[in-house]
């Protein structure tokens, strides 16, 4: 991918620590793939899935320890965002702040473009 596509899609430091803690219990090369799935109760939601292998569209994110995948469609959905972990009084959850979605559910996991 470009280098234009990666900025489209940004990993906080937070979310990074979380993804390389995750990630230290999975075997080597893993990585998370971050997509967008049909569903939800907004009509979209995130997916994150380990993997062990990324395709040839894929965007790759690189922080230390932490490889994140998103495919060349879920970009469409997601150019903007910034994938962010979350640790409070609700709980803890990965959430990305998507500047295309213009409205969401409550918790945060489905949103409708």
């Amino acid at each position: 991918m470009t280098e234009i596509l990666e900025s489209q899609v940004t990993v906080s430091d937070r979310a990074a620590k979380r993804i390389a803690t995750i990630l230290s219990k999975e075997p080597d090369g893993s990585m998370l793939r971050v997509s967008v799935e049909g569903g939800g109760c907004s009509g979209l939601q995130y997916q994150y899935d380990v993997v062990s292998n990324s395709e040839n569209d894929d965007l790759v994110i690189e922080k230390p320890g932490a490889t994140v995948l998103i495919d060349a469609i879920s970009l469409q959905y997601m150019g903007g965002s910034e994938i962010d972990f979350v640790d409070d009084i609700i709980g803890q959850s990965f959430q990305v702040n998507n500047p295309n979605a213009v409205a969401g559910c409550g918790c945060g996991t489905s949103f409708t473009i």
